[in-house]
């Protein structure tokens, strides 16, 4: 570990650190490799929160079946890939109503020209979303979801920044307008973030609809990995790993000497990329096997999976109560202390 690693670990331990996913799709390598572990490996030494954003979905999808399963199954993520509800708080964000409430008094205080000029929002604009309030107004939940906290370091990757950068900016009007109550929270950024290369050789993403997911039935999985986009050379041509999407996904789990044998078995000729295909679908089920087994046994057990995000709505409103109390007091709503 380098002097600056070891640097960022030290500081950021013992720390108040926050993690949210939005339901809006099933995750998948890009995810896990991009975030997730990252995320969950905060969980060492600091007191860590994690929630799935299904307000923030409703800016997406329409359909309230599909809403509930993918926060579901993002809470049976988080799970099976190693949160410990015993050492962090698991929730629901719609099950802490404290964070709509922090959510319209901070939107009280939000410069209209700093929502427009936030990139998250031109870029769903492109997409072709609708440009209701939802969507404009989607930092300031997020704010919410954060100075809520008191967090002291929030994980992100580099391409999020401007998401804190609003936040703080957020929370310095709140304590501008009021009194200073609320924390700036610092960027973490997290290091060794993998860039995933989707099926088609493109950054892994739901919405090119390119993913392979970790918890994917098997033959899903295996029609998944064996649907990579490759190039017209034969078993017998020489390849190059340097270009291959194959071989940039057998490296996020191979070992280094697996990863120069495969190097050298392409530059040589002889290895099909269905021999690849099928030895990168063999990674992934041993590398996820713990996990996909413990999430089978999740999925079936409703109750347990409940209970963890009710306890840890819980655990939440009471960890938020005093930042609450404060915020009220200083805006001069709700029943005088």
């Amino acid at each position: 570990m380098s002097a600056a690693k070891d640097g960022a670990r030290k500081r950021i331990a013992g720390a108040r650190v926050l993690s949210g996913i939005q339901p809006s799709g099933v995750q998948h390598l890009g995810n896990y490799f991009g975030a997730l572990r990252q995320f969950i490996a905060l969980q060492e030494g600091n007191r860590a929160s994690f929630f799935m954003a299904d307000l923030h979905s409703l800016t997406s999808i329409r359909d309230p079946k599909e809403r509930r399963a993918l926060t579901r199954g993002v809470a049976l993520d988080f799970l099976a890939l190693g949160v410990d509800p015993a050492r962090s708080i698991l929730y629901r964000q719609s099950d802490l109503p404290e964070v709509t409430e922090l959510a319209w008094i901070l939107t009280t205080v939000t410069p209209m020209g700093l929502l427009a000029r936030c990139v998250s929002y031109k870029e769903k604009l492109e997409a072709g979303l609708a440009p209701d309030h939802g969507l404009f107004a989607y930092p300031v939940l997020q704010a919410a979801d954060i100075l809520i906290w008191r967090a002291d370091w929030v994980p992100v990757g580099q391409d999020q920044k401007q998401h804190l950068e609003v936040t703080r900016d957020i929370a310095v009007k709140f304590n501008l307008t009021y009194r200073e109550v609320l924390t700036l929270p610092e960027p973490y950024i997290l290091e060794d973030v993998a860039v995933v290369p989707g099926s088609d050789g493109r950054k892994m993403s739901k919405s090119y609809g390119n993913t392979i997911e970790m918890f994917a039935p098997e033959k899903a999985l295996r029609k998944q990995v064996m649907g990579v986009v490759t190039d017209s050379k034969g078993v017998h041509e020489p390849k190059d790993p340097d270009t291959s999407t194959i071989f940039a996904l057998y490296s996020l789990f191979a070992n280094p000497e697996e990863r120069a044998a495969l190097a050298e078995a392409f530059r040589s000729g002889g290895t099909g990329y269905g021999d690849a295909k099928q030895a990168l679908y063999e990674k992934i089920l041993a590398y996820f096997g713990a996990a996909r087994e413990r999430r089978r046994t999740l999925e079936a057990d409703t109750d347990t999976v409940e209970d963890v995000l009710r306890d840890g709505a819980a655990r939440a409103r009471v960890a938020v109560a005093e930042l609450m109390n404060d915020v009220r007091e200083a805006a001069g709503v709700g029943r005088p202390s």
